[in-house]
Parts: C-alpha cells; sequence; structure tokens
C-alpha cells in the first residue's frame, strides 16, 4: 500500500508492508547521508503502571548493549569503525532508535539496528550497570531546584497518571527491574505493526522499500493484540505545594492542564506559550526581568503529548522575591483571559513559533524524527501542513477563549531556602 502526500520542500513516500510496519520516505540528495528514526507507538512511559516506572528507559539504556549474535563490544565497533551514529531514546508516548549513517554503509547499519531491534539479549550485567546509573541520575535531580519543583508539579496535577513520574521513573521501581522486565517489555512493545520507520537522506524510495524489506520483512506479527490499559483520569483539584532546600533562589512554577495534541486548542496554547516564553523579546522576560528585575530565569513551555499537557510558567528568582514572583506570573497568564492581544503582538508571536518550526526541520535527522513524531502520534505526516495552517487562523479572540478555558486555576511548586 502506497501513499504520496501533499506536495513541499521534500516529498514524502508513505508505504505500509505487508506486516504492518509504516515506512516514510524522504529523497535528499543534499549531502551523502541517510537518517532513520525507528518509532514504536503505545510504548513509552505512557504504558508503564507504577510499580514499573522507569523500565522504558532502562530498555532504551540497554537494548544496544547485546543481541543474539553479537555483543556490546562489537556493536559499538561496528558502529564507530564507520563513523556512524546510533542510539535509542525513550519519550513520554513512544520509543524510538535513531541511525545516521553515510550512504554507502547504509545498507550495513540497517542490518544491525535490524538486529537490535528484534534480537536483543539485555545481558544482565549490562542491565545492572545502567539501573545503577539510572538511579545515580534520580537522586541527582533531588538535588536540582528546578527538577524538584518541576516533579512536584507534575505529580500534583497528574496524580496516578504515567505522566506524573519522571521518564526516568522512581527509586523504588527501577531498584526492582530485573534483565527479565526488560525482555517482558521487549516482547510485548516491540512488534512490527507498531513499528514506524522514518528515512531521510540520499536514497531512493525502490532502495529504501528493498533494504527495509529485506531486514525486516519476515517479522511476524504476534497472535496476540496488543492491549492498551484504560489510563487513571486527571481530575487533580488546584494544590499549592512547597519544598524547602539549600538552595540560593526560589524556582517560582506555576502548572496548568492543557490539551492532548489532538485537540482543537492545541496549536493556540502552543502560540500562547511562544509569546509568554520564548525568547529575550517574549511577555514574561520583558515584564517580570527586564522592566522589574524580578527574575534571574524565566520562561513558559508547553511539550507535546498525547494526553492532555502541562501548561507551566516559571520563574528563577530571589528569596525575598517569591510572593512577588508568584503574584506576577499569575497576573501575566490570566492578562491574557482580560484583553485581546494587539494584532502586532500575535502576529509577533506567530512569526517566532512558525520561523521556529521550520529551522527545526533542516537535517536530515530533524525531517526523520518530525514526520515519524507525528505518524507515531497518529496525526499522520500531513500534520506538517495543518499546524503552521493553524496558527496562522489564530485570532486574538480566540488567544482570550482559550485562555479563560485553560489557564485561570493554576496548581503552584515552589522550591525555596528555608
Amino acid at each position: 500500500m502506497s501513499l504520496e502526500t501533499k506536495p513541499r520542500k521534500h516529498q514524502i513516500h508513505r508505504e505500509i508492508l505487508p506486516n504492518g510496519i509504516i515506512l516514510l520516505i524522504v529523497e535528499n540528495q543534499a549531502a551523502d547521508l541517510v537518517s532513520g528514526r525507528f518509532f514504536f507507538s503505545n510504548a513509552g512511559s505512557i504504558v508503564e503502571s507504577p510499580d514499573r516506572a522507569g523500565i522504558s528507559n532502562l530498555v532504551s539504556s540497554v537494548i544496544t548493549k547485546g543481541t543474539r549474535n553479537l555483543s556490546a563490544l562489537e556493536i559499538a565497533e561496528q558502529v564507530e569503525s564507520v563513523g556512524a551514529g546510533l542510539g535509542a531514546d525513550s519519550s513520554t508516548d513512544y520509543f524510538a532508535l535513531s541511525l545516521k549513517t553515510v550512504s554507502t554503509d547504509f545498507p550495513a547499519m540497517l542490518k544491525l539496528i535490524g538486529e537490535i531491534i528484534q534480537f536483543p539479549t539485555f545481558p544482565p550485567a549490562e542491565v545492572e550497570l545502567e539501573r545503577k546509573i539510572a538511579l545515580q541520575t534520580i537522586r541527582s535531580q533531588k538535588e536540582q531546584p528546578f527538577n524538584v519543583a518541576f516533579s512536584q508539579l507534575r505529580e500534583n496535577i497528574y496524580g496516578q497518571h504515567p505522566y506524573g513520574v519522571s521518564i526516568l521513573g522512581k527509586e523504588d521501581s527501577v531498584a526492582k527491574l530485573t534483565a527479565e522486565d526488560l525482555k517482558q517489555y521487549h516482547q510485548t512493545y516491540f512488534r512490527p505493526d507498531h513499528l514506524i520507520i522514518s528515512l531521510s537522506g540520499r536514497l531512493t524510495k525502490q532502495k529504501a522499500i528493498n533494504s527495509i524489506t529485506e531486514i525486516f520483512g519476515n517479522w511476524p506479527i504476534p497472535d496476540t493484540t496488543l492491549t492498551v490499559e484504560q489510563l487513571p483520569a486527571i481530575d487533580t483539584e488546584f494544590s499549592e505545594k512547597i519544598t524547602f532546600q539549600d538552595t540560593q533562589q526560589s524556582i517560582v512554577m506555576l502548572g496548568y492542564k492543557g490539551v492532548g495534541v489532538t485537540e482543537e486548542a492545541y496549536p493556540i496554547l502552543k502560540l500562547i506559550s511562544t509569546y509568554l516564553g520564548n525568547g529575550l523579546s517574549s511577555r514574561l522576560f520583558v515584564e517580570l526581568r527586564e522592566k522589574r528585575g524580578l527574575a534571574y530565569d524565566v520562561s513558559a513551555f508547553y511539550p507535546t503529548r498525547l494526553e492532555p499537557a502541562p501548561f507551566v510558567v516559571y520563574m528563577g528568582t530571589a528569596p525575598e522575591n517569591t510572593e512577588i514572583a508568584i503574584d506576577g506570573l499569575r497576573q501575566e497568564v490570566e492578562r491574557l483571559s482580560q484583553i485581546k492581544l494587539s494584532e502586532a503582538e500575535l502576529q509577533g508571536a506567530k512569526n517566532k513559533l512558525l520561523g521556529q518550526y521550520a529551522l527545526g526541520k533542516q537535517t536530515n535527522g530533524e525531517i526523520a524524527q518530525i514526520y515519524g513524531w507525528y505518524e507515531s502520534l497518529g496525526l499522520g505526516v500531513d500534520f506538517d501542513f495543518e499546524f503552521p495552517e493553524a496558527i496562522s487562523q489564530v485570532t486574538p479572540e480566540m488567544i482570550q477563549e482559550v485562555a479563560n478555558t485553560y489557564l485561570t486555576n493554576p496548581f503552584i511548586s515552589i522550591v525555596r531556602p528555608e
């Protein structure tokens, strides 16, 4: 099954192989390189139960450390001998492996990543080493005020939902994970009918299809259906949490429950986040740092998620300014509900967001990442057109309506010296 997508700078070919693999191909002859992203949808931390929190991240650390035919050293030697790049990454809503190589070495590197994806062994010694590293990282983050504040905010907003836990997991859950747990995770979530392969670089459509079919074409779909568990509801109520820590500044965070990427309000909230906190010309930076001198650091972020994402504004400030910082952040967000942005303010935010969006698709790796990511989220590659179009249609009235709906009752998280 083949589908040619709408015209764009680089034509995207979309194929569905007989075993369910979705293959996206972008022919880019500009450089003698090929980048690939191998996404597994319905994986990542969103599928983790509380007692297995962190398992996706641990799998990503160990999956390249041994297969049925290769040791960790042999895998590393194959990659480094040709100057290629190979890695794995787990996120909230997906699991992905990445590949970058010159075009002449692409067949050999594709064979290697095919071996890693289908036949990892998760050697117990490697699992134990990476598990200890993960635990050290979790403990280290507890000493970093920003991470403490965000962890506290995330738990307050999401409760028992998987989004309430860091991708790293928790100490008590990670400490109990074993090689057998990782093998079970791989057996459950790594399957061809949930695999999206996104390739960009110096290769032709037919060569890519032939290469992928040779490596992955005989990978059978398991007899069992992948069951998607019902996620806990996100219905927590407003709260304010304070952690006292030995720190030179206060971290103040206001968090709001936003929407998932498929909702109509998503591009509007993305634009609001850009207006408030993206760069030195953003509203929060100009008003709270430049004019009032309150902030060491001030910004906003709103990640892209399948489920409702957190909309966060934050500030690092002197401890004596903590209460003023809370009021300042709150007033700037609530201002959006009370007044309409001018056309100049709105157009400036649009230009910034769309410019950064375009600049994020320059390299083969970025191209393969964004199209594979959209496909794994169930949006399809045409979201690359739909998102900028949606941004261009946003009006001051839409900004005000969305702010009134989603940005009026924040969760508050504070880390400050005692």
